[in-house]
């Protein structure tokens, strides 16, 4: 009987994986077909499909991406294409046939067409996990106004006087429990994730340390496990555990959302926006039925825009850590730097504002260089709407296209010795220049991430009060590039305090 059972889940696991081969063969043969129609259509001279090779049916050559993603130089992929086709190519990686641009100048393109011209396309694991009214993959005038809502919330004087007195809170508070660990290893990359997660859950709906905090953290790194999987929902398979991950956060978020609605209904007078949820909530108050943004909407965004808590920001903190450990020029520097506005704030016993950090010019440039060199975000995933043609390339209607900016950040043509960590080149005019084309660690166009200034500021809050506070030596440790930018150990470092 129980023979019989696993012969019948053999021949189904089996029928399902020949469809899947079947399925993306076909579709590997039809791109194929596609492209032949497109190269007979235009001569010699005009307008070309890129090159490349589209691989393996089913799994192209997603291997050999993902391989290159655990070593210490994970652009190679894309290097060794670009070295037989040219800086824009053709592939099929994590399920689907792409083109991939390593140029600048056409990703500028790709990034400032918007709407009319590119959608976004993203992994199927990403749109299952994030839903179709993710922020991520909406479009027009329903993302323009989002978009606006959460920009303009973050640029308030109020917020930034608020947020910057809660970002030094933070830090200082999990700086000084490092005291009790002064011989034994501090992992970084768990530290910053503390701070960053916390800061940003305030950020957007308020909610302070205990054991809510706790519980949405833990759900929350379950959901995130599955944003770059593969594509499978049974039972037991990461996609499906995040999947039910994300429905227990959205009845968590969806309770505040719903409290929060009712306050603001009740009130006599318009209400003070205090968080993000509070910015799109007092939109959808003010706007008629058919503008009124779902609660559900709301939710999820919210939900979504918690991923540089946990991914991008305590990443960049954590790599500045390791770049600076390497290189002891850079740390006396910014070290230097930071210990004299820590003096002068001493001696005028005036609080901290932003403008004190962010107006800091060697740590703005650390910063800059530790985004360039980390490439956290590496890409964006974007879908042709018509034929487009950019810098002699054709990118037929339907295809994706894919925009490094991993590639551009590490090409020798616009930085020099770009594995080398170098602050001091943002005070040249060769990264000046790249600035706004070679340069694009939070995306660009009208996708631009709107908590640009926010990251910067934390990261300037994190680097001030730790060099100002402790040295520190760190252990061997490698970056891991795949599925995300992780330190294989978590990065350890030894700690004493700069007063010894």
């Amino acid at each position: 009987m129980v023979t019989g059972c696993w012969v019948l889940v053999g021949i189904f696991l089996g029928s399902i994986c020949y469809y899947w081969f079947i399925s993306s063969f076909n579709k590997s043969k039809e791109k194929e077909k596609e492209k032949e129609n497109y190269q007979d259509e235009y001569v010699k001279g005009r307008p070309q499909v890129p090159k490349g090779r589209l691989g393996w049916p089913l799994i192209g050559e997603t291997l050999d991406f993902i391989a290159c993603g655990y070593t210490s130089r994970p652009v190679s992929f894309m290097e060794n294409r670009t070295s037989q086709y040219g800086k824009v190519f053709q592939t099929h990686i994590l399920g689907t046939p792409i083109i991939v641009s390593t140029d600048a100048e056409v990703n500028r393109v790709v990034l400032q067409n918007h709407g009319n011209t590119f959608i976004p396309a993203y992994p199927k694991s990403i749109k299952e996990l994030l839903g179709k009214n993710s922020i991520l993959q909406i479009n027009g005038s329903l993302h323009k106004r989002v978009h606006g809502l959460i920009g303009g919330f973050l640029k308030s004087p109020q917020f930034k006087a608020r947020i910057t007195r809660d970002i030094e809170n933070s830090v200082k508070l999990n700086l000084a429990g490092w005291t009790d660990h002064m011989h034994h290893p501090i992992y970084i990359q768990d530290e910053t994730q503390k701070i960053t997660f916390e800061v940003l859950v305030r950020v957007l709906m308020s909610i302070g340390p205990g054991e809510e905090l706790n519980v949405l953290k833990r759900e929350f790194e379950e959901f995130i496990k599955g944003l770059i999987c593969l594509p499978i929902k049974l039972p037991g398979t990461r996609l499906y555990k995040s999947l039910k991950a994300r429905e227990r956060l959205l009845k968590m978020v969806g309770k505040i959302v719903e409290e929060k609605r009712k306050a603001m209904e009740k009130s006599i007078t318009t209400p003070v926006c205090v968080d993000a949820m509070d910015a799109l909530l007092r939109d959808s108050c003010d706007s008629d039925d058919a503008q009124r943004l779902p609660l559900d909407y709301v939710a999820g965004n919210i939900i979504e825009m918690m991923i540089p808590g946990e991914e991008t920001v305590p990443m960049a903190m954590t790599l500045s850590v390791k770049y600076l450990s390497d290189s002891a020029l850079a740390l006396d520097k910014l070290r230097e730097e930071n210990m004299e506005l820590k003096k002068q704030k001493n001696d005028s016993s005036e609080n901290y504002s932003w403008t004190d950090y962010m107006s800091l010019p060697f740590t703005q440039n650390v910063i800059s260089e530790t985004l360039r060199m980390a490439n956290i975000i590496n890409a964006i995933w974007r879908k042709a709407l018509r034929d487009v043609e950019i810098k002699g390339y054709l990118i037929p209607k339907g295809w994706c296209v894919l925009a490094s900016f991993s590639s551009v950040h590490m090409d020798e043509e616009n930085y020099e010795h770009p594995y080398q960590f170098d602050p001091w080149r943002w005070e040249k005019g060769e990264a000046a220049l790249n600035y706004t084309t070679s340069f694009t660690p939070f995306g660009g166009g009208q996708r631009l991430c709107p908590g640009l200034e926010l990251s910067r500021l934390e990261l300037s809050i994190f680097l001030h009060h730790l060099v100002t506070s402790y040295k520190w030596v760190a252990e061997k440790d490698d970056i891991v590039h795949f599925p995300t930018v992780k330190m294989k150990r978590k990065l350890p470092i030894s700690i004493t305090s700069t007063s010894t």
